[in-house]
């Protein structure tokens, strides 16, 4: 279990590297870059975001979606040291995301642990959405508002389990990390690598902590609540360009664009952006407006809300049928 992280900047202690030491090479330091920021609008949704709406037909598969939040005590919505605070709303803030404005103030989110700035490089998981280990690992990227390469491996896949397995994988999850030269199996292993990496000051949320009581057993549960993404489909093309997903691990909307990326294997950079996160003013800046799922398709020029039309967009460009 970790309690202490190193500061953001640092290479991973001594004692950090002997723990992973017969799963993780640490080249260097990881190198960093500020967020960026782009101008309000500058991108158009080609599907207009409903705010508190489930489309018709789709409330079954939104509640049973839904579970996991409950179970997992909503690990993964709040950024690691989430903090709330009321700020002047002055010109400064006009192209930030803010959940409520009022009086010339702002309810303003933020992270008092987090370092201030990301890996160059987006980590890579080779994972699929229905493993129970893999979950607790995307639940440490969302906590952590780290951007994640994944690269689908449900049973019956064969592209990504063969290039994953050709860099030593074992097990699911599997970590690359291009920052640092770490490759590593095992979901607690990776969990308090990621932590002790790219944590700061942030602790262990309790249902990720390595042999927590609760940890596996709602982790399981969880998984148990819908059983997709667990087996390959029969795609019709990979693009060429992974897709991007903007979302945060506990989503339930989120779940069913993921589960359909799995089955398909289709590679996709995820942005997390939980309560707090800096991301969500880049989103705001983009399009407008903050929601969840938000998909760009870097390969069709497509970008999107609504996780129905998304999965409708992918089964339609990159599903068989």
């Amino acid at each position: 279990m970790a309690t202490s992280m190193a500061p953001r900047g640092t290479a991973p202690s001594s004692k950090s590297q002997a723990r992973f030491g017969r799963r993780t090479h640490i080249a260097t330091a990881p190198t960093r870059r500020a967020p960026t920021r782009t101008r309000v609008g500058a991108i158009k949704s080609d599907v207009p975001p409903q705010p508190f709406t489930v489309r018709e037909g789709e409330l079954g598969k939104v509640l049973s979606a839904a579970i996991p939040l409950v179970l997992r005590l909503g690990t993964g919505a709040l950024i690691g040291g989430y903090e709330v605070r009321l700020d002047a709303d002055d010109d400064g803030s006009e192209g930030k995301y803010a959940i409520a404005r009022f009086a010339k103030r702002r309810v303003a989110e933020r992270s008092t642990t987090l370092p201030t700035t990301r890996p160059a490089k987006p980590i890579t998981l080779y994972e699929y959405e229905g493993s129970p280990y893999c979950k607790k690992v995307r639940e440490a990227c969302s906590v952590l508002d780290l951007d994640v390469l994944f690269k689908p491996c449900p049973q019956g896949s064969l592209a990504f389990r063969a290039e994953s397995k050709a860099l030593g994988a074992t097990t699911y999850p599997f970590l690359l990390d291009e920052n640092t030269g770490a490759k590593m199996s095992e979901s607690d292993d990776i969990i308090e690598y990621l932590f002790n990496t790219y944590g700061g000051e942030t602790k262990v949320p309790f249902l990720l902590r390595r042999g927590g009581l609760a940890t596996n057993s709602t982790a399981y549960a969880a998984a148990l609540a819908r059983m997709k993404g667990l087996s390959a489909r029969q795609a019709k093309k990979i693009p060429e360009q992974p897709l991007e997903l903007w979302t945060y691990e506990i989503s339930p909307f989120s779940k069913l664009v993921r589960e359909t990326l799995t089955e398909l294997c289709v590679p996709h950079v995820v942005k997390y952006c939980p309560r707090g996160s800096e991301k969500r003013h880049e989103l705001y800046a983009m399009v407008g407006h903050f929601q969840v799922p938000f998909l760009r398709d870097a390969n069709t020029g497509k970008a999107m809300f609504e996780s129905k039309d998304i999965c409708e967009y992918i089964e339609s460009e990159y599903g068989s049928s």
